[in-house]
């Protein structure tokens, strides 16, 4: 798909979720940039700042199959992947699909059920399939999943496991409103806005499953400079050898830090990776693949905060 083409289709998707979408609008940015990358996105925030309400645009705006997953502590992996019944008619073993088998997946409020139903996501995400007594058994094209969490300190969590939290390609934190756009939001609804009545709100359809998969082709002809390749190498490396950092990012981690910055090269309209693309994308893809020391938790350091020092670290290709 040509550069401009691209750019279009990105800027009435985004068109289409402000139609009930106020501010975030990094937010946004940084969900359409894994909507390009074809990676799987974790969203956390408080209740209540519309996480629910932007996946679902975003699936109206996409126009492709949408299941959404109410996590709980009661839910088992057979709810999430499907499982086999045995058919007294005829004496055979029926499956019975999850609503995994979608092309764009809610998983919401994913750490509010214990470990074992939250890496029955793990295959899915991963090798793009299910294994069902024995048998593997392929995913739409293209599949995605949009999880949502609230943070950990709230009761009733379970921490994702770490092999979880890598398959994510990036963790966006959604963060309160600002005042004008609280005030917005309130406009809205006293208008009669209501996120229970999204048909309503007027989300066109821009694409559809083929049209995603054609999108997600392009960002693989955004050039990337070889010193650029070695910026992306020297900040991830970085985050072993840290001090406060227990343990850090794998080269899974520094391939969706290219991949990230090719597609947001894109959505600013360029065909080419600039050292700015990077720092941008450094928290949301790392933040969630670095284990801080104990020691640094206890004093309140955040990865955030550790990942800032180690892009000041790092010498800035010119």
């Amino acid at each position: 798909m040509p550069l401009t083409e691209t750019v279009e289709t990105l800027r009435r998707i985004e068109a289409e979720l402000r139609k009930v979408i106020v501010g975030q609008d990094q937010v946004i940015e940084q969900l359409l940039v894994a909507l390009l990358a074809g990676g799987h996105v974790l969203i956390e925030g408080v209740p209540g700042l519309a996480k629910t309400l932007l996946v679902r645009s975003l699936a109206q705006a996409l126009g492709v199959s949408f299941r959404r997953i109410q996590f709980t502590p009661d839910l088992m992996p057979a709810d999430v992947v499907g499982t086999t019944v045995f058919n007294p008619r005829d004496l055979t073993f029926e499956v019975r699909r999850g609503p995994v088998f979608t092309n764009l997946l809610l998983a919401d409020e994913v750490n509010r059920t214990p470990p074992k139903t939250q890496s029955a996501l793990l295959e899915a995400m991963e090798e793009r399939q299910v294994t069902l007594d024995g048998q593997p058994y392929p995913l739409p094209e293209p599949f995605m999943v949009i999880a949502t969490q609230n943070p950990i300190e709230y009761e009733g969590t379970y921490p994702l496991p770490e092999a979880q939290l890598d398959r994510f390609l990036m963790k966006i934190q959604m963060d309160y409103p600002a005042a004008e756009e609280e005030r917005a939001i309130l406009e809205r609804h006293y208008r009669g806005f209501r996120a229970q009545e999204l048909d309503r709100a007027g989300i066109g359809r821009v694409l559809d499953g083929p049209g995603l998969l054609a999108l997600r082709s392009a960002h693989r002809s955004v050039t990337v400079e070889p010193e650029v390749l070695d910026y992306i190498n020297r900040i991830v490396r970085a985050t072993r050898a840290w001090s406060t950092l227990a343990v850090g990012a794998s080269p899974r981690g520094a391939v969706a830090l290219l991949v990230c910055a090719q597609s947001l090269a894109l959505i600013r309209g360029r065909d080419y990776v600039v050292p700015d693309d990077i720092k941008e994308m450094a928290a949301p893809v790392l933040r969630h693949r670095v284990i801080l020391r104990p020691e640094a938790e206890v004093e309140g350091v955040r990865a955030d905060q550790v990942l800032e020092q180690i892009l000041q670290s790092q010498p800035v290709p010119r």
